[in-house]
């Protein structure tokens, strides 16, 4: 047994059933497990696991919730296998993807990579249009649509993998959520432990979420951000207030434009007007419409919340735990 299949579950046996459905048409010919760990949810999907018994070599387990990382952590301490693929109930799994990732580890052998995530047919416009949000090269997702052009990659945990080894040594993720899997990652690295992005090794991520609940997420994105970079300041980066820069620059341009001076609000509308153009080009008309408020959600969203948790965390010196306890799963 070489790769064990981790997936967290929480609610989902409809999408449940669609992930194991995408991974039933794998054409990697080498036996593989699946281990489904039960997050506590109240509508479990043992069901769905039991209907795919046949077509795959399935574990499943029911804990009490804690949060996806420890339901990771649970299900790689009870897989058999050499290396966890890890992935989100929401994701399908194309047919190449285990035959790329064992291509890729026999070609430049890491103990940790991730893969980028792409739109299916099958999405919804809105759905297609949160994926070029957190895709695009123009947006905050450029590293996530696979560039290849950084020299430490931190894979993210809808589509991750990790060796047994890295696993034993770091324990695997820990208590914040989000940002479980950039701190495994820092911490890997921190252990002389490499990490690789296998750019051919892309899943579909559903992301079932509305507009709503896309900027709660990209909130907590942004706050749990300089919590990781005041635990480790060296990977601290610039780049990181990018989208908070890019929020209060929008109200300046407009109180400039009304003295005259037009110059950085122009530049504002060039750059919607260019994403609408990129995804509907790539898309549809409609879709590049929803992507630009997409795109204004997920700036502001992760803006607002990177500057807040910057003055409470690291200015103020506050405790990351008491100032943002919905970040943290207690086990």
């Amino acid at each position: 047994m070489y790769f064990s299949i981790i997936v967290p579950v929480y609610n989902r046996p409809e999408e449940m059933r669609e992930f194991l459905e995408s991974l039933s048409r794998s054409d990697y010919q080498t036996p593989f497990e699946v281990v489904v760990v039960e997050d506590g949810s109240g509508i479990p999907c043992r069901e769905v696991v039991e209907h795919y018994s046949a077509k795959l070599n399935l574990s499943y387990y029911f804990k009490p919730n804690s949060g996806p990382g420890d339901s990771r952590n649970f299900g790689m301490e009870k897989a058999i296998g050499d290396y966890f693929l890890i992935f989100d109930s929401d994701c399908l799994i194309p047919p190449h993807y285990l035959s790329v990732v064992d291509s890729e580890l026999k070609k430049d052998y890491v103990d940790c990579f991730g893969g980028p995530d792409a739109a299916h047919d099958s999405f919804s416009d809105v759905q297609k249009a949160i994926n070029f949000a957190m895709t695009s090269i123009i947006t905050t997702g450029g590293i996530r649509g696979g560039s290849e052009t950084v020299d430490k990659f931190q894979p993210r945990s809808f589509n991750m993998g990790l060796s047994r080894k890295a696993f034993e040594a770091s324990k695997g993720f820990g208590d914040i959520h989000p940002g479980e899997d950039p701190d495994l990652s820092i911490r890997l690295w921190e252990m002389g432990f490499r990490t690789r992005l296998f750019a051919k090794a892309f899943v579909f991520h559903k992301r079932r979420i509305d507009w709503g609940k896309f900027y709660k997420q990209v909130n907590k994105f942004g706050k749990a951000r300089p919590i990781l970079d005041s635990w480790y300041p060296k990977y601290a980066k610039l780049a990181f207030f990018a989208p908070t820069v890019f929020i209060l620059g929008i109200p300046i341009s407009l109180l400039l434009a009304g003295v005259g001076i037009w110059h950085f609000a122009f530049v504002y509308l060039l750059y919607f007007a260019f994403a609408f153009l990129l995804s509907a080009s790539q898309n549809s008309f409609r879709i590049g419409l929803y992507s630009v408020v997409a795109i204004a959600i997920q700036f502001y969203g992760y803006g607002t919340g990177f500057l807040k948790s910057f003055y409470n965390v690291r200015l103020l010196k506050r405790r990351p735990e008491l100032v943002f306890p919905e970040l943290f799963f207690k086990r």
